[in-house]
């Protein structure tokens, strides 16, 4: 019997080969249809609650497939939430910081005990293939046992201070809880983006009203159940769920609530971190997207450059706010770089996410194949399309939101496509004569959230790792030339218009977010 440990299942190290993942994947698609088509309430103080009305959620793999009728809930269910997170979080608080990691490992080995089954319903909900929705549900439940780590490592955020020579006095540093915290999740990551600041927040002390995106609820719910399986208190996380303009205007406006979470687009995180220090400075953090480039420069190996760019352009359709979608290449190499990746990008299958074959799914809606037909006509008009620029209709798909990978090129380096972020799996290509213009280039736009470079040259590569203004960075990365961040492994966070706080996710820093700082001066 070999004594090395087991592979831990992340999105780099997950194969297509691996068959007893994708029997156990395949079995859950079976078992989880009888959860699909059911009615979920809000949970609120640990009582589930009814709405008025209901919304249905259905598959963008195929819109004849009923996820489930998701809540819709109220002002005054925010309003209760909000009141039963404050009236939870002194006893949650009291409970002490070494019960409240204990909790999150058990809430992230429950989601661990139910990878497959949360995988399969997350791949039907928002369309992920397989190997994507179960990385997201391990990097869920790893996000929940990292940050209850961090806080052991730092003794809770407890540090002794100088007591300039006087032995009768003692002083020191604490953080400290803030109280409530609203959380605001998008669908793109509708578990670890929901699970990493809900478990922050707890992990330090805070109670939670949390809103899934309406795309996401089901994720939102199984987190839920997560939760309250492992023991979590009620009213600890309460779970509301509707429309943005009542349910998350409601949680975003309020002045009942310590701090807030946000992950979403810039001009929805650009209002909130405006508006919702208005009353007095409290914590808001926000990740508001990317427009993610890779530089590849005529030293690089260009097949590991063209594979590491298509994975970041195209995987999960390019739905994600890390996606690469754009590109500065070296001039001498421009060509042959096109060729590669579009050689590549053309070997991709799409199709149904739940079969093993088909590496890209859906986008998520309609109004995402809108957008994309807009950016492939605006390419097509000022440029090139490489490959790609169809929605796919045939058969099955015809019930779905399928569109093709699309790689384009030839258009003004000031083009919008180079400056606004798309959600889409598009990624557009400028030829550049210099290191130094790509730089300029890459650093030319609001968001500044992830970014990599393909160079031989370790000069090449320092100046690269000095001179980009984004918060993750990868050099030479097959797996991915702007994605695949994992926690405890890469922080995750943006500079600029990407991030309000300059502490990532994923990282050593992200709990302390959550806390306050207080001095202690005892004297004897």
């Amino acid at each position: 019997m070999s004594d090395a440990a087991p592979t831990k299942i992340t999105y780099a190290t997950l194969r297509a080969d691996n068959e007893e993942l994708h029997t156990a994947f395949e079995a859950a698609v079976v078992a989880v249809r009888a959860r699909l088509g059911q009615s979920h309430p809000q949970v609120i103080d640990g009582q589930e609650r009814a709405a008025e009305s209901e919304t249905e959620l259905r598959s963008p793999i195929d819109q004849d497939i009923l996820v489930g009728r998701f809540a819709s809930g109220s002002r005054t269910d925010v309003q209760d939430a909000i009141a039963a997170a404050r009236r939870a979080q002194p006893a949650w608080n009291a409970l002490g910081w070494e019960k409240r990691v204990e909790l999150m490992n058990a809430v992230g080995d429950l989601i661990s005990e139910r990878a497959m089954e949360y995988a399969a319903l997350m791949a039907i909900e928002v369309g992920k293939n397989r190997l994507e929705a179960i990385g997201e549900v391990e990097e869920t439940a790893d996000l929940l046992r990292y940050y209850a780590r961090t806080a052991v490592q730092n003794d809770f955020y407890v540090k002794p201070m100088d007591n300039l020579g006087d032995p009768a006095t003692h002083t020191r540093s604490v953080l400290r809880p803030h109280g409530v915290f609203g959380v605001i999740a998008p669908f793109n990551f509708p578990m670890a983006l929901s699970g990493g600041p809900v478990g922050g927040a707890l992990v330090a002390g805070n109670t939670v009203v949390f809103k899934p995106a309406r795309n996401g609820a089901m994720s939102g719910v199984l987190l839920m159940e997560a939760l309250r399986d492992a023991g979590v208190p009620d009213g600890v996380v309460n779970l509301v769920m509707g429309p943005g303009e009542t349910v998350g205007d409601e949680l975003s406006a309020s002045e009942a609530i310590d701090g807030i979470v946000f992950t979403g687009s810039y001009e929805v995180g650009m209002g909130l971190q405006r508006n919702f220090t208005k009353a007095y400075p409290r914590p808001c953090i926000v990740e508001m997207g990317g427009k993610n480039p890779a530089i590849v420069m005529k030293s690089a190996d260009l097949d590991k450059a063209a594979e590491g760019i298509m994975r970041a352009a195209f995987g999960f359709d390019g739905q994600k706010c890390s996606a690469n979608s754009r590109v500065y290449v070296e001039r001498a190499v421009h060509d042959e770089l096109v060729q590669k990746l579009v050689k590549v990008t053309e070997s991709l299958t799409v199709g149904d996410p739940l079969q093993r074959e088909n590496f890209m799914g859906p986008v998520i809606e309609q109004r995402s194949v809108d957008k994309y037909e807009q950016a492939v006509a605006e390419a097509r008009a000022e440029g090139t399309v490489f490959t790609g620029g169809e929605v796919l209709t045939e058969g099955d798909m015809a019930r779905g939101f399928y569109v093709e990978p699309t790689v384009v090129g030839n258009l003004p380096k000031d083009h919008r496509l180079f400056r606004d972020e798309l959600f889409v799996p598009f990624t557009a290509i400028c030829a550049v004569d210099s290191l130094d213009e790509a730089l300029e280039e890459s650093n030319a736009v609001v968001y500044g959230l992830t970014a990599g470079i393909y160079s031989e040259v370790e000069e090449e590569v320092q100046r690269f790792l000095d001179g980009i203004h984004t918060g993750v960075l990868y050099v030479n990365r097959r797996a991915g030339a702007t994605t695949g961040a994992w926690p405890g492994v890469q922080p995750f966070g943006g500079w600029k218009g990407s991030g309000s706080t300059g502490k990532a996710a994923l990282g050593p820093y992200y709990v302390a977010q959550f806390l306050r700082e207080q001095s202690h001066t005892i004297v004897d």
